[in-house]
């Protein structure tokens, strides 16, 4: 067995996950941290302005990054089936092609967004000094998507091996990179929201290359030659049937945030920008917990139920729910309390060109939506274990209409109706309103019992391919 490869289908369930999520969260951590570093650094020089650019302009370089973001999930899905089936020379392949098409869409997406950019940044921001530096921060990390993608798909593929370590090793180099340039950037050069995404894209080239060096010059299970690099018909369609659902319901759901965002620049103008860009930093460090047990569920359960042990796989996301609950419950309780410093960190007192009561409003109503949307923190827990499990069976088509629903069919009707009345704290509560709606959607799910049949690993093809083993 491969050191890369961890066997999760035996064992304490609770050591299995803990020990599994623990790095995958540390490694997120670390990437929100940096990703709350631009903001920082941004906000300290540049005030709400440069706060809405960093903020406005990661919403849209997330959708363009989600826009293929399916073919990690369904790498991690794949290849965690398949090792949990024994069938590695079904890995190899989904590897090769997983590589070979993030490189020819991600050449091809970096083109069309350029071109794109300046219409989507003039649909979300409307004031005359945040777009600009918006438009900067966004282009630069268009240009850095192929390394985005490179980071993503070699994360995918450890994690489906079931090694959540080494990609922690990858994003804490990234970081410390990216905190060293952005201070330097956007302080003593005063290069602004450009120098920030600058930074990023530095930061993340460096870790991809390092990851791709490391791995050559291990015993990992694919050699990284030129001929490797190949689209494998059937793992192709396997990864577009399992991907390309996850890829649609999260392109449409960060289309439901800029939509927000839209709806939050016509009700309250760079206020509205302001407020929904802090909140959204420090939304991605709280929900880390759960997403982190989402995935370690996704590669826990894929394997469990490759393997034929779907009691074990039900298990495994049930811990979940409670470990993650436990760490969720605690992250809303400091937001509570401390909605008002968090605020000020990130914007500081520089006012960036604004009206002091501009700045001020800027302040005091971020911390309202931030309470509001907080109460979002215990539901996710919740729905994103029990979206782990329908993913880690291969029901990605099932997850991404029950994610878009709630996105676009409730949170966004909400958040504008909710807004219209009560102003942004109304907005924040339409949070916790979608994903409950998902939430019970996701437990009749789980209790009908249909994830217990994998769309990936059937009896059927378990018999097409004979199992490789390999020899360290």
């Amino acid at each position: 067995m491969s050191k890369f490869q961890k066997d999760l289908t035996q064992g304490s369930v609770a050591k299995h996950l803990i020990r599994f999520s623990l790095p995958f969260l540390a490694a997120n951590l670390l990437m929100a941290l940096y990703n709350m570093a631009d903001m920082f650094f941004v906000g300290r020089f540049n005030g709400a302005v440069g706060a809405t650019a960093v903020g406005v302009g990661g919403q849209v370089t997330i959708l363009e990054y989600n826009l293929v973001a399916g073919l990690a999930v369904g790498g991690t899905i794949l290849i965690a089936q398949n090792i949990g089936a024994n069938r590695l020379e079904n890995v190899r392949k989904t590897i090769g092609s997983m590589f070979t098409l993030y490189g020819i869409i991600g050449a091809a997406l970096t083109v069309i967004m350029l071109i794109a950019n300046p219409y989507i940044i003039r649909l979300l921001v409307s004031d005359p000094l945040a777009y600009p530096e918006t438009l900067k921060y966004v282009n630069v990390c268009t240009t850095g998507l192929l390394f985005i993608f490179g980071y993503n798909a070699v994360s995918a593929v450890l994690r489906g091996m079931g090694d959540s370590k080494h990609p922690l090793v990858f994003v804490a180099i990234a970081a410390a990179i990216n905190i060293g340039l952005d201070w330097y950037l956007c302080g003593p050069q005063d290069m602004g929201a450009q120098g920030a995404a600058i930074a990023t894209v530095v930061a993340q080239g460096i870790s991809f290359v390092i990851s791709l060096v490391f791995l050559r010059r291990s015993e990992f299970i694919f050699d990284f030659k030129l001929k490797s690099f190949k689209i494998d018909k059937q793992m192709t369609k396997q990864l577009f049937k399992i991907g390309l659902p996850s890829s649609c319901g999260a392109t449409l759901t960060s289309f439901s945030f800029m939509v927000l965002t839209g709806v939050a620049n016509a009700l309250a103008g760079i206020v509205g920008n302001t407020a929904l860009s802090v909140t959204g930093k420090v939304n991605s460090v709280a929900i880390l917990p759960a997403f982190a047990m989402q995935s370690s569920v996704s590669s826990m359960a894929g394997q469990n139920i490759g393997a034929g042990k779907p009691d074990r796989a039900l298990k495994t996301t049930l811990t979940a729910v409670g470990l993650t609950l436990a760490i969720t419950s605690v992250m809303l309780v400091l937001v509570q309390l401390f909605a008002g410093p968090i605020t000020h960190f990130f914007i500081g007192d520089e006012t960036g060109g604004l009206s002091p009561e501009v700045a001020a409003q800027c302040l005091e109503q971020t911390a309202v939506y931030i309470r509001s949307l907080s109460w979002d923190y215990l539901v996710v827990s919740v729905a994103f274990n029990f979206m782990g499990l329908a993913m880690a069976a291969g029901h990605t088509t099932f997850s991404m209409l029950n994610g878009v629903i709630a996105s676009l069919a409730v949170r966004v009707p909400a958040a504008y109706l909710l807004g219209t009345y009560f102003g942004l704290k109304g907005m924040g509560f339409a949070a916790p309103i979608a994903t409950g709606f998902s939430a019970i959607v996701l437990l009749i799910y789980v209790l009908r019992g249909s994830w217990r049949k994998s769309k990936v690993i059937t009896p059927e093809s378990q018999q097409e391919t004979e199992s490789v083993t390999v020899t360290n």
